[in-house]
């Protein structure tokens, strides 16, 4: 397990100098956690049901995830994610290169791996496959569903976008998108949340040190979205408006929303 760390690392930071794109990372985002949980199910020879369970249901995420990604030209020569050239001009010369090491590389790669660490410990106690574990497997194809419904929204937003000479709004806010301004990240965190609760019924109590996969990625997940919407609010002024009526995650069923934004 460590040397696939160690190789994924070498292999994307050596790309990201090679190329001067510094989405690699992002390249095998869909892919690596498959890897890890698989070899955690091989350690048990294929023969764990909870195992087996987490790879199929990780396995599914991935293949969305790549399927989604691919489309967007995420795997295409150029498709560099547009935040790190934002980045670049405000982090020049060797602060932007020990920020894709440290960051981009090396710690975004440690969460891939500590995603997935709840399949070490669902190894480690290979208890009897329970109804909390078909809750949780029902859970989360709940929210691949809704992240699934959720990028489609998004897709088919952007393709009309395209289409128009001068659109209006100029951001989705209909659809999932007018409860949680960001939902399609709200189920991607709940999904790894969800691992980690497999790992937690395995092992019979929720005080696992796992949980660090999870929390880690949700940190990520509030900081680079708050770098994004900062992105979009100096592109989008009215963008601070449906900030103002919209939650970033969770939706508030309980607070009367305020009027639609339009440009």
């Amino acid at each position: 397990m460590g040397w696939i760390f160690v190789g994924t690392c070498a292999a994307t930071w050596l790309l990201s100098v090679l190329t001067r794109e510094y989405s690699w990372v992002d390249r095998i985002w869909s892919v690596i956690p498959v890897v890890y949980v698989a070899v955690f199910a091989g350690s048990a020879g294929f023969a764990d049901a909870r195992l087996n369970v987490m790879l199929a249901l990780v396995a599914l995420w991935g293949a969305r995830l790549t399927f989604n990604f691919a489309r967007k030209g995420g795997y295409a020569p150029g498709g560099e994610d547009y935040r790190w050239a934002i980045l670049r001009e405000r982090l020049t010369g060797w602060r932007f290169q020990l920020f894709n090491l440290f960051f981009i590389t090396i710690y975004q790669n440690l969460i891939l791996l500590l995603i997935t660490l709840p399949a070490w410990t669902a190894l480690q106690h290979r208890a009897r496959f329970s109804a909390l574990d078909v809750v949780v497997a029902g859970a989360f194809l709940a929210c691949l569903v809704g992240e699934t419904v959720a990028d489609q929204q998004q897709w088919d937003f952007h393709q009309w976008k395209k289409r128009q000479a001068d659109p209006s709004p100029r951001f989705l806010t209909t659809g999932l998108f007018r409860f949680s301004r960001h939902p399609n990240f709200l189920f991607e965190q709940a999904q790894w949340w969800l691992v980690f609760a497999f790992g937690a019924v395995a092992a019979g109590s929720l005080l696992q040190p796992t949980v660090l996969g999870a929390a880690l990625l949700t940190l990520l997940f509030l900081g680079s979205t708050r770098f994004t919407e900062s992105i979009t609010r100096s592109r989008y002024p009215e963008y601070a408006a449906y900030q103002a009526a919209t939650p970033a995650l969770l939706p508030r069923p309980w607070r009367p929303r305020r009027a639609t934004v339009h440009s």
